[in-house]
């Protein structure tokens, strides 16, 4: 399962470069785009320090995080559609509202591992990449569109 670590509170670090997190398959503008960035010891956790979140828009939603120190780190995002700050879940704790890793990390049986979502961050400006995955309902903008008549 994916750990509810997503839900993301804390202060974003005061010292480090630019980080823009690029999130595709936003499927939707309702609520916030959540990011959180976080370091091996607290992968899928509840409290990484560093994170982010701007209103979604359907498609690509770009999150910028001022301050994140160099180093090696790993990037869990989800579309919080109705603002609770967490995701929400249904059977089995599958979640309801997309959630997507760096390096497009695959959740195959179980949260995705360190190992395929770190990512090295340096002293300069960087933009990565990644799509959120749903489990429930519309899987992209476009089928969004088709299951709620063009709206």
């Amino acid at each position: 399962m994916i750990a509810a670590g997503l839900m993301l509170a804390g202060a974003a670090a005061t010292t480090g470069a630019p980080l823009v997190v690029q999130v595709g398959n936003v499927r939707n503008a309702h609520g916030r785009v959540i990011v959180a960035i976080c370091p091996q010891d607290k992968w899928l956790a509840e409290n990484c320090a560093i994170s982010g979140s701007v209103p979604a828009h359907p498609g690509t939603t770009t999150v910028t995080i001022e301050h994140v120190p160099p180093g090696e780190w790993g990037a869990q995002a989800f579309l919080d559609e109705n603002g609770n700050t967490e995701i929400d879940r249904g059977i089995f704790g599958i979640p309801k509202e997309g959630v997507g890793f760096s390096r497009d990390a695959k959740i195959v049986m179980s949260p995705p591992k360190w190992r395929d979502a770190v990512f090295s961050h340096g002293a300069a400006p960087q933009t990565i990449s990644f799509n959120l995955r749903y489990f429930t309902g519309p899987k992209s903008p476009e089928e969004w569109r088709k299951e709620k008549g063009g709206k």
